[in-house]
């Protein structure tokens, strides 16, 4: 009982240690980061494979069976599943909560690398995927243009995604949509026969001449320098100026067989702005970062490097999670105001003294300040589930200091 009576016959020092408490907790809330949810991890990781030209059957016969054959016995799984589609595998399994994913991830591979006789050599390698809530998006743009949409994947990574990155907490920014550039080669067979040339030795010839290589090294004084050959096509008309071979003492170039174009890959994503081409812009943040600072922080950058866009290319937000975040801590934190507005009136109709009351309404924002410390030492963040876990809290803290007042009046 040392210390309870050591607070009552030193008044100032209990009034100065709960005066440090206060003053660490609001620091302690002033720097925790707000989140929509924890940072969660979540139990599960998915295995995706891609085999380009591969129908939807010789997916789930070549890669998704054998793949389940091979995970289902890993340590921890729950449940195993897998989605078979034209061009890609995808196999989800599902862990218990107690399990270390990490542990689960290198489990994985030792399965991956037996099966690497079994897949098709056609196939990519399976990439290994964990989930965890800081991976979703918290901003989304939807990016507009006419004349410059061709390139609008490189100017857009020149005036926005590498001045965002520099951004403190900016995990990643992804373009979605862009147009891919691609060189067409269009042959004329009666031509091609006409050179007595077939369209896979021009193809070796091709693939031949489009490549770097290493030139040795150039040793000057101290130093030693590499050198490299640079080979590879800049532009289309140096396609067509290839030479493929000669006929009759003439050289024969490739446009004398075949037109090249320079165009645009066909899309498998058509992306659509108010009936407009565009793309997508999407930022992720990085684990542990405050999602309401970060997307302000891109907002108005944003506002400030779309000064620098050609006039054509417009940038409109269509989703910012920030938002949603403001909202529900506005209202929880209303939620919080009422329960302590009704918590005094009830306590003050049936105690009936404001001395009484004062004292118990005193523990609420004392208990909150202190959980608010608890939060910050241990990493949490100020999320949707943090603060109903106070809402909560609430009522069993009035509850408690009700019982303690009680027993003071009784015994004083």
């Amino acid at each position: 009982m040392s210390i309870y009576k050591s607070a009552v016959t030193k008044p100032v020092t209990t009034i100065m240690v709960f005066l440090a408490v206060m003053v660490f907790g609001f620091y302690s809330l002033s720097n925790l980061p707000i989140d929509l949810y924890p940072d969660i991890e979540f139990p599960a990781i998915t295995v995706v494979t891609s085999y380009r030209g591969a129908s939807a059957a010789d997916i789930e016969n070549n890669i998704s069976k054998p793949m389940e054959s091979s995970l289902n016995a890993i340590d921890g799984l729950k449940e195993i599943s897998s989605v078979s589609r034209d061009n890609i595998s995808i196999v989800s399994l599902e862990f218990e909560y107690e399990t270390d994913l990490n542990e689960a991830a290198n489990n994985i591979r030792d399965a991956l690398s037996i099966l690497e006789n079994v897949l098709p050599e056609e196939a990519d390698n399976p990439m290994i995927l964990k989930l965890r809530a800081s991976m979703m998006p918290i901003l989304m743009f939807a990016v507009t243009a006419d004349e410059s949409y061709q390139g609008i994947e490189k100017t857009l990574e020149t005036f926005i995604v590498n001045p965002l990155n520099r951004i403190e907490g900016i995990g990643s920014i992804n373009v979605i949509g862009q147009p891919e550039r691609q060189i067409s080669i269009e042959f004329d067979p009666r031509k091609l026969e006409a050179y007595n040339l077939s369209v896979e030795q021009v193809g070796n010839v091709i693939a031949a001449e489009n490549m770097n290589m290493p030139a040795g090294n150039l040793k000057m004084g101290q130093m030693d320098y590499p050198l490299r050959i640079e080979g590879e096509f800049q532009n289309s008309d140096l396609i067509s100026d290839l030479v493929l071979g000669s006929f009759n003492g003439q050289a024969i170039y490739l446009r004398d067989v075949a037109t090249v174009r320079d165009s645009i890959r066909e899309m498998s994503i058509d992306e659509k702005i108010n009936g407009q081409t565009g793309v997508r812009l999407m930022v992720t943040k990085q684990s542990g970062a405050n999602t309401v600072k970060v997307a302000r922080e891109v907002n108005r950058e944003i506002k400030r490097l779309a000064a620098n866009l050609p006039p054509d290319i417009q940038i409109q937000p269509i989703m910012d999670s920030s938002t949603f975040i403001k909202g529900s801590i506005n209202n929880l934190t209303d939620t919080l105001l009422y329960a302590l507005l009704f918590v005094t009136l009830v306590v003050l109709f049936f105690l009936g003294r404001w001395r009484a009351t004062f004292i118990i309404i005193l523990t609420i924002p004392i208990s909150l300040i202190v959980a608010f410390i608890y939060l910050f030492v241990s990493g949490n963040s100020i999320n949707i589930i943090s603060l109903s876990a106070l809402s909560i809290a609430i009522g069993m803290v009035v509850d408690d200091a009700i019982v303690v007042l009680e027993n003071i009046s009784k015994h004083i």
